[in-house]
């Protein structure tokens, strides 16, 4: 079996004197499972693929493919394939040629590399739009035709830039489900750069949450969501509230908090309120502390129907709280 094992020992990358994108980035991941490394514009994240790739020398540290050093290697050589944010598909090409073009600088016979073209046009469900020109597809078949380009050269690792981002939310959704389908079929380590914290936890084994150039917590995520272990963390995925408690912060889950007339633990007033589908968010204030938000279904606001202005009690169990550091 393949070793498609990917291991960053203190990467750092510096461009000039005084600006570190990355610093001493250290991970190992496992052959054959999905990453996604996460966070905010100019954290490091797509600094850290393109090093991965080789498009980006380091400054210090090494990158091991199957347990083999790449720093030094170009980018063809690496064992890794990228698709690009843009996709960079080549406009006077057909799909099937433009899947077919790392095989044809490889001066692989046309015949092999349009059979192996077609082949993986199949997986990514675009066959029978072989012959068409990238100007004559949608975005997402765009996408689709990127994915199977980069994967004509049976790379161990697969890196993914912001690959979802161009597309619209319900296009977005779907194409989640088929770079899983994928990543589980291939077999492949998938490196995946993303902004969206939706996208990283329905993806990925493992999620790289990054700020500021360096790693702020790394794990499954369940742990990252559940465990959050700074304030950054805990609102940067959303879906918590941080609050003081005998003066030690605490990550408290939106839909672990829940309100009533009664002053209870934290007494406020209704501020905003948000109708989401299945579920209704309602902001609290009050002049001395940050906004706490509560998480309810749809049929637990109905039984109150909290308006703006209403004067409320915020209320948690104790178990519910996590403590940051």
């Amino acid at each position: 079996m393949t070793d498609n094992t990917l291991e960053l020992t203190r990467v750092t990358k510096q461009f000039g004197r005084n600006v570190v994108a990355v610093d001493n980035f250290s991970e190992y991941f496992e052959s054959g499972s999905y990453i996604c490394l996460l966070g905010p514009s100019g954290c490091g994240k797509t600094t850290t693929l393109r090093m991965i790739a080789g498009h980006e020398s380091t400054t210090s540290g090494d990158i091991k493919l199957g347990g083999k050093s790449i720093v030094s290697l170009p980018p063809a050589k690496r064992g890794t394939a990228m698709m690009f944010q843009n996709y960079a598909l080549f406009p006077h090409l057909s799909v099937k040629d433009n899947v077919a073009f790392s095989l044809k600088m490889l001066k692989v016979d046309k015949a092999i590399r349009h059979r192996k073209a077609l082949n993986l046009l199949g997986m990514v469900h675009m066959e029978r739009f072989a012959d068409r020109l990238p100007d004559q597809l949608s975005g997402g078949q765009q996408q689709r035709v990127a994915l199977a380009r980069a994967l004509i050269t049976e790379p161990a690792v697969l890196l993914l830039d912001e690959p979802l981002s161009a597309l619209d939310p319900f296009l977005r959704i779907k194409m989640r489900s088929e770079l899983a389908r994928l990543q589980s079929e291939l077999g492949i380590t998938f490196v995946h750069v993303t902004h969206s914290q939706d996208e990283a936890l329905a993806l990925s084994d493992r999620v790289v949450l990054m700020n500021n150039a360096v790693i702020e917590q790394s794990g499954t995520p369940e742990e990252i969501f559940n465990a959050p272990q700074t304030e950054f963390v805990a609102r940067f995925m959303g879906g918590h509230n941080v609050v003081k408690v005998d003066n030690r912060m605490y990550a408290l889950r939106t839909d672990k908090t829940r309100l009533s007339a009664a002053p209870g633990d934290w007494p406020g007033v209704v501020s905003h309120t948000e109708f989401l589908g299945r579920s209704v968010e309602i902001v609290v204030t009050r002049e001395d502390h940050p906004e706490v938000t509560v998480t309810l279904t749809d049929d637990e606001f109905r039984q109150h129907s909290w308006m703006t202005g209403d004067a409320v009690g915020v209320h948690w169990r104790s178990e519910d709280l996590h403590t940051l550091s």
